[in-house]
C-alpha cells in the first residue's frame, strides 16, 4: 500500500532521517514523501489548485520559518491550512517544546491526530506511532499524555486567554505586546493575571510570581 506523506521541517536531514526510519515499517506501507522546508513551501503545495497527490498524513514541525504573508507564525498554524485543503489528511505534529500549556493548547486547540515530543521517542517509537496512526487512531506520546493531567489545579482547567498570557510571559513577551497578540485590554489582562494567581494559589505577586508557581508546578 502506498502512503503520500507530506513533510515539513526546515532541516532536510531531519526529514530524509524521517523518510529512511518509515521505510523500515512492518506494515508494508511504501512511503511516497513530499518535502517542505518552510511555512511558505507547505502553503503553496497545499493550496496548489494543479496538485495531484493526496496526502494521507502531513508531518509538521512546530518551529518553522515564518510565513507572515500568509499568517504562519509555526506549525500550528499550518494546520487549518491542511484542515481545509487536505481534509483527508492526518496531522502529525513534531516538537521539541514540552511546556505543558503549550501542548495543551495544541491538543485541545488544534486538535492533530498525533502530537509527538522529539525527546520522547525514539525510532523504534516513531514507527508504533506511525502505524497506529495509519490505522486510524490518535497518537500522543507520554509528555503530552502527562500534560492533560498537570494543567488541571484545584479541579479548575484554564482557560485558552489564561494558557497563551502564560506562555507569553514565559517567552518574555511584555503586558503591551500581550494586548496586541490576544486583542485584549490591559485592564482585561490583569484581571486575567489575578484570576491566574488564584488558580496558582498566590496571594500577590508580580509576573515573575506567576511564573515562578507555574515552574513549580511543571506548566511551562
Amino acid at each position: 500500500m502506498h502512503v503520500n506523506l507530506l513533510i515539513v521541517d526546515d532541516h532536510m536531514p531531519i526529514i530524509e532521517g524521517y523518510k529512511s526510519i518509515l521505510s523500515f515499517n512492518k506494515s508494508g506501507y511504501i512511503i511516497n514523501a513530499t518535502a517542505a522546508n518552510c511555512l511558505e513551501s507547505a502553503y503553496k503545495i497545499l493550496t496548489d489548485p494543479n496538485r495531484k497527490t493526496q496526502f494521507d498524513a502531513v508531518l509538521v514541525d512546530f518551529t518553522l520559518p515564518e510565513y507572515l504573508e500568509k499568517g504562519l507564525k509555526t506549525g500550528e498554524d499550518l494546520i487549518p491550512v491542511v484542515r481545509h485543503y487536505s481534509p483527508q489528511s492526518k496531522v502529525v505534529m513534531l516538537t521539541s517544546h514540552s511546556e505543558t500549556i503549550l501542548l495543551y493548547r495544541i491538543l485541545n486547540e488544534s486538535k492533530p491526530e498525533g502530537l509527538l515530543v522529539k525527546s520522547d521517542f525514539t525510532s523504534e517509537e516513531f514507527l508504533v506511532a506511525f502505524d497506529i496512526l495509519m490505522s486510524g487512531e490518535n497518537y500522543y506520546t507520554s509528555t503530552v499524555l502527562r500534560c492533560k493531567k498537570e494543567m488541571v489545579i484545584g479541579n479548575k482547567i484554564f482557560d485558552h486567554y489564561n494558557r497563551q498570557i502564560i506562555y507569553l510571559l514565559s517567552q518574555g513577551v511584555k503586558t503591551k505586546n500581550i494586548q496586541e497578540e490576544l486583542h485584549l485590554s490591559k485592564s482585561a489582562i490583569d484581571k486575567r493575571k489575578s484570576m491566574i494567581k488564584d488558580l496558582l494559589g498566590i496571594d500577590k505577586g508580580s509576573d515573575e510570581d506567576i511564573l515562578r508557581e507555574a515552574r513549580k508546578q511543571g506548566l511551562i
